[in-house]
């Protein structure tokens, strides 16, 4: 086994791989964002659906989706590597040392987190991507897909709207952990810098969360 795979298959390795492709997923949530905003506009949906078309034919961004699919995968497959070497080192000392006490509520529970974001991501995926990418969508006025009807139909749905918040409060309590853990692992932790990094975390965690959070709402009360 080479040096590399040796430090990439051991703990500081992973979680090095995580803060990386952590910090990468967390600049696709900043765009994907920016792009849904989109679905605020009072033009019956067509700068989303411009949006959603330019997103789904160029090909640069065809290409930049296999990238993500890649960290999205890494990211998942380390996180739950080290879930598992992380139970296994604390045994059964771990209700003795009182964790609750000595770290977060939210670090003690990434596992958790994760796993309400991914049960949504695989819903969310097959409810817009595949249908969008796969499906046949009736076009709008300017002839491109109408995904704006079917992204208004799903937030009219509870069960949805209630999946689709709750998995954006995961997320949040998720990226407040993982943001600082991410710059803690590539070693810019600094007693000077770590309360900045701290401060833009939090604002950066709520703010995105609560961006999309705000989204199915929107259309489940006032559309």
């Amino acid at each position: 086994m080479s040096w590399i795979s040796k430090t990439f298959s051991s703990s500081i390795g992973r979680k090095i791989i995580m803060a990386i492709t952590g910090l990468f997923l967390c600049s696709f949530l900043v765009v994907h964002l920016i792009g849904n905003l989109q679905l605020f506009k009072d033009d019956g949906g067509q700068a989303f659906n411009v949006y959603s078309h330019f997103m789904g034919t160029n090909p640069l961004i065809r290409t930049v989706e296999w990238v993500l699919v890649l960290g999205f995968g890494f990211h998942i497959y380390e996180s739950i590597v080290l879930t598992q070497r992380n139970k296994t080192a604390r045994g059964s000392n771990y209700a003795s040392n009182h964790a609750e006490q000595n770290s977060p509520w939210q670090s003690r529970n990434m596992g958790l987190l994760g796993t309400i974001i991914l049960i949504f991501l695989l819903v969310h995926l097959y409810n817009f991507f595949y249908r969008a990418r796969f499906g046949e969508l009736d076009p709008d006025i300017n002839n491109n897909d109408d995904l704006y009807t079917l992204v208004a139909t799903s937030f009219k749905q509870l069960w949805y709207v209630i999946l689709y918040v709750a998995a954006q409060i995961a997320l949040g309590y998720h990226l407040i952990h993982g943001f600082r853990s991410a710059f803690q692992t590539l070693g810019l932790n600094h007693r000077k810098y770590t309360p900045a990094i701290k401060f833009v975390g939090y604002a950066f965690s709520v703010l995105v969360s609560a961006g999309f959070a705000v989204m199915p709402l929107y259309f489940y009360f006032f559309k």
